[in-house]
């Protein structure tokens, strides 16, 4: 619901803040005044075409603002959240156009853009006459209104959900057959490459292996030749460092009944003389175990070769064929357990069927919604000086159906007898189109979307009994929602619950408007001005009076002071 509107230096608007009721509010004033000005402001905040010409004279520029409530769980409490735009249970619109022509939207204070406020405007007020900012102009909002009228939303919201279940199986099984040439071209190089590194048999640590015998095979001669050197220089030749050592020791000993200082090196020697008999049973143990196996060698060269020519093929060192050799089972396994298209196929015909299930119930029951909200506006439309006049609801049928089902719903109708139907979006005359717009509200009331109903030149071409007529579905409608209608009818203006009236006054040759909240007595005076014009006599004021009387509850008058535009 509005709650407060403030409107800066917009067209003949100086500044003007006003604090909104719920019920209906009728804003009336003499031709000329502005009042259309409101609507203007209220349609530029939400979306609609704004540019440097409503920026007030020698302002630098138009601003308006509103604040609206905004119902938890709401559809416009989502969207508000998805867009990262919430805040508490309110939403703040505002717009600045400046005087080059440069436009800003801001929601709850952060910038965002025309088609945004566009969006949020949808969820907030629909406003019916010239100014083109109706959500029933959209067939989405028909279709919408048509299933809340007839109580069907959650059995369409169930269709809608069937229909994206197949969208998606659909959407699969199409990409599975792109890609089917794709992955099996994957599938039969991973299977080459598996069989390849495994016939390696390599494991971190046969490889480790492998290339410690290979090392010692291509160097065997070699290592026997130093071994049998070093058993020669160590212990097997007559002067070999044994034997030397064993010379050294035992003259060294000789001398120690002369000098015992000898004996400790004495001692090293001994100890040295053990290492060298060690080290040389080592060495022949070493050497009788040397394999001079060419058969072998050759055997350990030919793996080799293969796994470094392996490596090379595939870009990977020698290294990590254990690991890729892993990688390529288990993307072998993957792909093993992966859709098939007759998995795919068949998830896609289960789910087309359960939505070819549903849509066609849903569509039986919209038909029947259909005829009846087709009458119900059709008969609203007599008593709104439509005589003549029919409403209905078409339904189209959709090749292959939709997230909204079977059908597409367009709301058609002729205003006179003799006039053929046409889409609602073509009724060029505003006054027409606002009639039509109440009589669908007051129709479906119980289901429209949006919490603020704005009605503009409803009273065009009217009078008389459709005129109280036109103001008693207005004070229905304001039961259920918030309703503003701008009139020059004094039925529909005594039918209100509050009245504003706006006056326009001229100072240092700037025209400034005013709107005014009226008392009881005030709206009798207005009233009566508009039943009577200038001159307002007793028997005007009367009349004024009984209509007000005559017009239910009067409710609020308004409850503020009088604001400047």
């Amino acid at each position: 619901m509005l709650r407060r509107l403030t409107v800066r230096d917009f067209v003949l608007v100086d500044r003007l803040e006003m604090d909104f009721h719920s019920g209906f509010t009728a804003l009336t004033g003499e031709t000329g005044t502005g009042k259309s000005i409101l609507v203007d402001a209220l349609a530029m905040l939400l979306g609609e075409r704004g540019d440097a010409t409503v920026v007030r004279p020698r302002a630098a520029k138009a601003e308006v603002e509103a604040e609206f409530d905004v119902p938890p769980g709401s559809p416009l409490a989502a969207w508000l959240d998805e867009q990262a735009l919430a805040e508490d249970d309110r939403c703040v619109l505002r717009r600045v156009i400046e005087a080059g022509g440069r436009s800003r939207g801001f929601i709850n204070g952060r910038a965002t853009t025309v088609q945004q406020l566009k969006a949020a405007g949808e969820g907030l007020v629909d406003i019916y006459g010239q100014h083109g900012h109706q959500s029933l102009l959209r067939p989405a909002a028909q279709r919408d209104l048509l299933d809340a009228f007839g109580g069907l939303a959650p059995q369409a919201r169930e269709v809608e959900s069937a229909y994206r279940a197949w969208r998606a199986c659909r959407l699969r099984r199409e990409a599975w057959e792109k890609d089917a040439a794709a992955l099996a071209a994957e599938r039969h190089a991973l299977e080459i490459q598996e069989r390849e590194l495994a016939a390696l048999g390599l494991t971190p640590e046969s490889w480790k292996t492998l290339q410690a015998d290979h090392a010692r095979l291509s160097h065997a001669a070699s290592l026997l030749e130093a071994a049998d050197s070093a058993l020669d220089v160590l212990v097997e030749q007559e002067q070999a460092v044994e034997s030397q050592l064993a010379g050294v020791i035992s003259r060294l000993s000789a001398g120690l009944e002369h000098d015992a200082g000898l004996a400790a090196i004495v001692e090293m020697l001994e100890s040295a003389q053990i290492q060298v008999r060690e080290a040389g049973h080592e060495l022949r143990r070493y050497r009788d175990g040397l394999d001079l196996d060419p058969a072998r060698l050759r055997e350990l060269e030919r793996v080799l070769a293969a796994a470094h020519g392996a490596a090379r093929k595939y870009r990977i060192s020698v290294e990590d064929i254990p690991q890729v050799l892993a990688d390529c089972g288990a993307r072998l396994a993957e792909l093993g357990e992966g859709d098939s298209a007759t998995t795919l196929r068949q998830a896609e015909e289960e789910a087309r069927g359960r939505y070819l299930e549903q849509a066609p119930a849903l569509g039986k029951k919209r038909a029947q919604a259909a005829r009846r909200l087709s009458g119900m506006v059709t008969e609203a439309m007599q008593r709104l000086a439509l005589e003549g006049g029919s409403f209905r609801v078409v339904l189209s049928a959709l090749e292959e159906g939709g997230p909204g089902g079977l059908e597409q719903a367009e709301f058609q109708v002729t205003p006179h007898a003799d006039a053929p139907l046409r889409p609602l979006a073509k009724i060029a005359s505003g006054g027409e189109l606002s009639r039509i717009g109440l009589a669908i509200q007051a129709a479906a009331s119980t289901a429209a979307g949006v919490p603020t109903l704005v009605f503009d030149e409803v009273d065009v071409g009217i009078g008389g009994r459709v005129a109280a007529v036109v103001g008693e579905l207005l004070r229905e409608l304001g039961r259920r929602y918030q309703v503003l209608c701008i009139t020059h009818l004094p039925q529909v203006a005594a039918a209100a619950d509050q009245q504003w009236q706006v006056v326009k006054t001229v100072s240092d040759g700037v025209a400034t408007s005013q709107v005014q909240p009226l008392d009881a007595a005030q709206r009798v005076e207005e009233i009566a001005r508009m039943l009577g014009g200038a001159v307002i006599t007793d028997t005007t004021r009367r009349h004024a009076a009984e209509l007000l009387a005559g017009a239910a509850p009067a409710g609020r008058s308004g409850g503020s002071r009088s604001k400047s535009l």
